[in-house]
């Protein structure tokens, strides 16, 4: 069952807790110290996902992988891309809203 929600605070940048996405993660289950590596790590597995998908592809056409393997990495592949597409759309917007800002 899904619980409230509730205002994250500085301890999700500090602690590991099931809040914090596996990619904010580093290889030695730290937390990502900062926002940039945070995108860093989301956009290196993004990047590796695709990669894997690319290769079961042309492994799927040469018929040494199964049609299910590939339609998954396809589809696996294809929900990373949307989400990094609609993370830079995110900055895109947040950035041209702070330009356009007086100071």
């Amino acid at each position: 069952m899904i619980g409230s929600i509730s205002p994250l605070g500085k301890q999700v940048l500090t602690q590991p807790t099931g809040l914090v996405p596996q990619a904010a993660q580093g290889a030695t289950g730290e937390v990502a110290s900062s926002f940039a590596a945070a995108l860093s790590d989301v956009a290196a597995q993004t990047a590796a996902t695709l990669r894997q998908a690319e290769q079961l592809s042309a492994a799927g056409i040469q018929g040494q992988a199964d049609t299910r393997e590939v339609v998954d990495a396809v589809m696996s592949a294809e929900q990373s891309l949307q989400a990094a597409i609609a993370i830079r759309d995110k900055i895109v917007t947040a950035y041209l809203e702070v330009s356009r800002m007086g100071i």
